[in-house]
């Protein structure tokens, strides 16, 4: 990416604020110590519900234009591919409804989402054979990383708008990734690269005191 493809970042990253999240890491706060596992209860352990999207980032939010965001699709592939907007809005297109459940402890349900399934991905770029991981890399420097396995569930998806618009740049617009079945980390906001891998490479959170599989109902909270 040139200097003059790169988004400006609206704001300045908030050393404090990643700080205070590794202490809660290392504190082990908000494990109630109950388990799910067959997802009898909606809302995971620990979990409160709330009805506003709460905005968490970095401290940072870049600005990236629809005419400039790119997005490259690399690494154990057969077929490496870069897309403008208007190539990704060109592949087959899905809704999905789905809740969020984000490690600070609140959820939200009926979440409606418009974007390309991970399948769609998978189907265009062809993960070779020793392919095993899938890492998101995003415009303000976020990684993180999740199983191919996972990224190839049916609830998977790209997603460029929320509630029938196009999602805000707080909320990662012009495109972030939705797992809805993991913790709200594992869904990267303002996407640019998808980086599929023999080898697992744990991302900026999962370095930082974070669970690297993130299921909420059996509070894989912090590693």
């Amino acid at each position: 990416m040139s200097d003059d493809d790169k988004p400006g970042l609206i704001g300045k990253i908030k050393d404090k604020l990643i700080a205070s999240k590794e202490k809660t890491a290392a504190a082990g706060r908000h494990i109630t110590g109950r388990v799910d596992r067959g997802h009898e209860n909606r809302l995971p352990p620990g979990q409160h519900l709330v009805d506003k999207w709460p905005v968490l980032d970095l401290g940072a939010q870049p600005d990236v234009s629809a005419d400039k965001w790119r997005l490259r699709i690399e690494g154990a592939v057969e077929n490496t591919v870069t897309l403008t907007l208007a190539d990704f809005m060109a592949l087959p297109q899905t809704r999905y409804v789905s809740d969020i459940h984000c490690v600070t402890t609140w959820s939200r349900y009926d979440n409606r989402w418009d974007g390309v399934a991970s399948q769609t991905i998978i189907d265009l770029v062809k993960p070779t054979a020793d392919a095993r991981h899938v890492i998101f890399h995003s415009y303000d420097g976020y990684t993180t990383n999740i199983k191919l396995d996972v990224f190839n569930e049916p609830d998977v998806i790209l997603a460029h708008s929320w509630e029938g618009e196009p999602l805000t740049r707080e909320h990662g617009g012009p495109v972030r990734g939705i797992v809805p079945q993991w913790y709200f980390w594992k869904s990267a906001k303002w996407i640019r690269r998808i980086e599929f891998s023999a080898v697992d490479k744990p991302g900026f959170w999962e370095e930082r005191g974070y669970h690297n599989e993130a299921d909420p109902w059996t509070e894989e909270r912090y590693s």
